[in-house]
């Protein structure tokens, strides 16, 4: 049976936005995944150019706000950053649901380099896990 899985952060700008292509690129047909945010503040440039970087195409995903009906049929939510976790929905008691905190590269600040370093970063410890979470699954 195919898992549905839920990504969810502030904006889904970055960090769900990554965490989506991940286990899309990685988990197969093992899993339905999406991702939102609380809000929908579109998607973050750098985050689909790093993602590219590691032969992940994320430019086709939609920022997305929450759905509560989506949330209704959802087998596993999971939120990658504190406000999110904080200020999610109820999920349905059938519902399982996990937290993820990652740092937010787009709060990264000063040069291009640096940057560029933070988003990588953090793209491979979303990778890491999302590697991790499929050997348990």
């Amino acid at each position: 049976m195919t898992k549905r899985v839920l990504f969810l952060c502030t904006g889904n700008a970055c960090r769900s936005q990554m965490a989506e292509g991940w286990l899309k690129a990685l988990g197969g047909d093992r899993f339905e995944v999406f991702s939102a945010g609380i809000e929908a503040h579109g998607k973050n440039p750098r985050a689909i150019a790093i993602m590219r970087e590691a032969g992940v195409d994320i430019s086709h995903q939609a920022s997305e706000k929450l759905d509560p009906e989506l949330l209704k049929t959802i087998d596993l939510l999971i939120t990658v950053c504190g406000h999110a976790d904080a200020n999610c929905p109820d999920a349905p008691a059938s519902c399982e649901k996990q937290h993820w905190p990652f740092d937010d590269p787009a709060r990264a600040a000063g040069s291009e380099t640096a940057i560029t370093a933070e988003f990588r970063r953090v793209r491979d410890q979303i990778r890491s896990r999302i590697e991790a979470f499929i050997q348990a699954e």
